[in-house]
């Protein structure tokens, strides 16, 4: 038995809510060369190790601790993308206006979670989490997905 696959009109909403998380990953990489740059952190280095904070000033330390939370940020966004990028464009095909509103909590979540991992004001980090509402959708997303393979089934 073969089952049919119709794309609804609404679809669309998905593919751009998915293609907007393209640009969010490309933000966060632009967002670390800032840091790196503040930090004075070399390339190829991925992190400011402490070798590098042991003779840096007060100031200069922060900036590398900044620049690594902004890394950490970007490579938590790199860690979910993928299945969330996918979850969204399985379950828009039969849920599109709920899988679009997910999809844009999601990425609101995401920017909120790297703006505040990055704050200046001595937070340590926590600002992170004010976005770490992204794993409410995120999570709903992949149960969508796994309930709409379900339906397919039945």
């Amino acid at each position: 038995m073969a089952t049919t696959i119709t794309v609804p009109r609404e679809y669309g909403y998905v593919v751009a809510t998915t293609a907007f998380t393209f640009f969010l990953g490309a933000w966060h990489g632009m967002r670390i060369g800032f840091f790196r740059k503040a930090a004075g952190v070399g390339y190829p280095k991925f992190y400011a190790d402490s070798g590098d904070m042991a003779s840096a000033s007060a100031e200069k330390k922060k900036q590398m601790y900044l620049f690594n939370c902004a890394q950490r940020a970007h490579g938590n966004y790199n860690e979910n993308h993928p299945s969330v990028a996918i979850a969204m464009l399985l379950t828009g095909l039969r849920y599109p206006i709920a899988t679009t509103v997910m999809g844009v909590a999601w990425s609101v979540g995401r920017l909120v979670y790297a703006l505040g991992y990055t704050k200046k004001d001595g937070s340590d980090g926590k600002g992170r989490l004010y976005g770490s509402f992204f794993w409410l959708p995120q999570f709903a997303l992949f149960g969508l997905a796994g309930w709409c393979g379900v339906k397919m089934v039945l």
